[in-house]
């Protein structure tokens, strides 16, 4: 499962310690599969669930203790209270029923009949909890639009490809104090992918150029204009160029037109663009998921450099909320 680093503009843990989530997401899934598949195969899946619905579902990280202490330590002197004579910091203490993003929910609302059933079901929860896992940290969450819950382009991306895969999916730079979205960023260990969608009905064709739009036909609809892919694959390359070279970043970038779906004909296409549809897809999904190099140092990076220009709009955590609003009201109060 690919992890999904940067979604829109909601907040995430990888902007944070992009060196640390990744390798800390890999182990957390596996210690869930491993331990998942064991109780299947002894036929214990149901007093496995038992013991997840007694605990209320929750599988905590080996390191919420060390993200604790580290907020902890983050938010120490940072708020005084007046009327003291000594200048020296006060303890923010952390809320007791903070909820813990760290969580993953098992749930078998039936027994799976085999092991390709049992890892859909794993995966499509292990989706759920990317997502969460995604959007928020121990202190900030955003919320997210629940379409994205049911994005397939996004479960492709995230279901479909190695761990080792880093996603930015319809991330949104701010440049120059000017926000543009782009569609999806795809870090391999070995290369960075900027890719843009061109999908329809099923069999439709593409015809490609270099104007502003190209043509769309499908046998059962008439003719139909389609604004120029490359016009957002050229967008989204140079944005990354720029910031891999600000940063100096070495890996190579490929711009990306796909079309799952359809066909696309282009016979003139730039020579620096690879267009995926129907005939070509296959092959080049199949050799993607074969890549078994682990996370490299500077695909992680590339990652940094691109989640340090990403716009991010969170809130805090309600608890945490409130012991802001205490202090800060304490902070006012008379001497």
């Amino acid at each position: 499962m690919a992890q999904l680093i940067k979604m829109q503009d909601y907040i995430s843990r990888y902007e944070q310690d992009i060196y640390r989530y990744p390798t800390q997401f890999a182990r957390l899934k596996k210690q869930q599969w491993d331990k998942l598949k064991a109780a299947y195969n002894a036929g214990e899946l149901d007093r496995l669930y038992s013991e997840h619905t007694e605990s209320d579902t929750q599988v905590k990280l080996d390191s919420h203790q060390e993200d604790s202490k580290r907020l902890f330590k983050k938010v120490k002197g940072i708020f005084r209270r007046t009327g003291k004579q000594e200048s020296g910091a006060e303890e923010l203490p952390i809320p007791n029923q903070i909820e813990d993003p760290n969580i993953f929910s098992l749930r078998f609302p039936f027994r799976p009949a085999s092991h390709d059933e049992l890892k859909q079901n794993f995966l499509n929860q292990l989706l759920r909890f990317q997502m969460k896992w995604g959007s928020s940290t121990l202190r900030e969450k955003s919320f997210v639009d629940q379409s994205f819950f049911l994005d397939e382009r996004l479960r492709f991306f995230l279901q479909r490809f190695p761990d080792t895969f880093l996603v930015l999916y319809k991330p949104i730079f701010l440049l120059k104090n000017a926000p543009v979205e782009v569609e999806v960023i795809l870090l391999t260990p070995v290369d960075a992918w900027c890719i843009t969608f061109l999908e329809a009905e099923e069999d439709a064709a593409f015809i490609g150029s270099s104007e502003r739009f190209w043509v769309r036909r499908h046998h059962k609809h008439p003719d139909k204009k389609v604004l120029n892919p490359l016009l957002g694959a050229n967008r989204m390359s140079n944005i990354v160029t720029q910031l891999f070279e600000l940063y100096g970043v070495s890996m190579p970038i490929k711009k990306v037109i796909l079309s799952r779906n359809g066909y696309v004909d282009y016979p003139e296409a730039p020579y620096d663009i690879t267009i995926l549809d129907k005939r070509t897809f296959p092959e080049w999904f199949e050799r993607m998921r074969a890549i078994s190099s682990p996370l490299k140092a500077q695909q992680l990076k590339g990652a940094q450099a691109l989640l340090e220009y990403c716009q991010t709009t969170s809130s805090l955590r309600p608890e945490w909320e409130a012991e802001y609003n205490q202090t800060d009201g304490n902070q006012h109060a008379a001497p």
